[in-house]
């Protein structure tokens, strides 16, 4: 039986400086999108998942984040205080570890979000996650269903969804910035400032990075010209999911 994580960490810390001058007077978690935080966004994502606890870490700006999260629900959150020093994607769930369990927990980017069609996608993620086989597993988007992606492709996925960098190659998918993570791949990991993106090739080194294509719309918004476009895509994901 699958149990589903009951922990997350929204990784909120950025700096958020292509969103300038947005950013200048609020952290970019809190830039609206559709009338709702892009932290929320994830949040309530998280909450419809049955998420109970999530860690929210926090650096620029970080009394804003601190301030709007105390008014939630759920899930339950705790603030991890990078305040000091940024650490980065990897450093800073090193950091927020004693605070996320034993078990698996999800991750989710504070900058990316998705409207859901048909069944949630952390609710499949948690079902598709094997902890036999499994260190990493990605949510995937395609380009096609992606609104704000200036890239190309981060994944090639085999049939059986194991993962390879795909370097740009078309036919790959994009990682859509929510994953579930065991927390044995950070042991004796140092809290100190580094990237997921070297845990990723980790996994791939050991054959235990896996991947799921979403089922929906995933939408990025990285500067303040991707907020309309972020908006008008929410309202035709919206239409198109009722």
């Amino acid at each position: 039986m699958t149990t589903k994580p009951d922990t997350a960490i929204v990784l909120a810390a950025g700096l958020g400086k292509r969103m300038r001058p947005i950013t200048d007077a609020i952290p970019k978690p809190l830039v609206r999108i559709a009338g709702k935080t892009l932290l929320d966004w994830g949040l309530d994502s998280l909450a419809a998942a049955g998420v109970g606890k999530a860690v929210v870490n926090v650096h620029y700006l970080p009394e804003q984040i601190v301030a709007h999260v105390a008014a939630r629900r759920a899930p339950r959150i705790v603030i991890s205080n990078e305040s000091d020093r940024l650490l980065d994607s990897a450093g800073g769930i090193v950091k927020a570890l004693p605070e996320l369990g034993q078990g698996p927990f999800y991750i989710l980017n504070a900058d990316t979000f998705w409207i859901d069609h048909g069944p949630l996608n952390l609710g499949r993620l948690a079902l598709a996650w094997d902890a036999a086989k499994m260190d990493i597993l990605l949510m995937l988007a395609d380009l096609h269903q992606a609104t704000g992606h200036c890239g190309g492709t981060d994944f090639l996925v085999a049939p059986d969804g194991a993962l390879r960098r795909s370097k740009g190659d078309p036919a790959g998918l994009i990682y859509a910035g929510a994953a579930i993570i065991h927390p044995r791949l950070f042991k004796n990991a140092p809290a100190e400032p580094h990237s997921l993106n070297a845990y990723f090739d980790k996994a791939i080194a050991a054959g235990r990075l896996f991947g799921m294509p979403m089922h929906g719309h995933w939408i990025t918004v990285g500067t303040p010209d991707a907020i309309p476009l972020a908006e008008d895509a929410v309202a035709a994901a919206l239409i198109g999911s009722q």
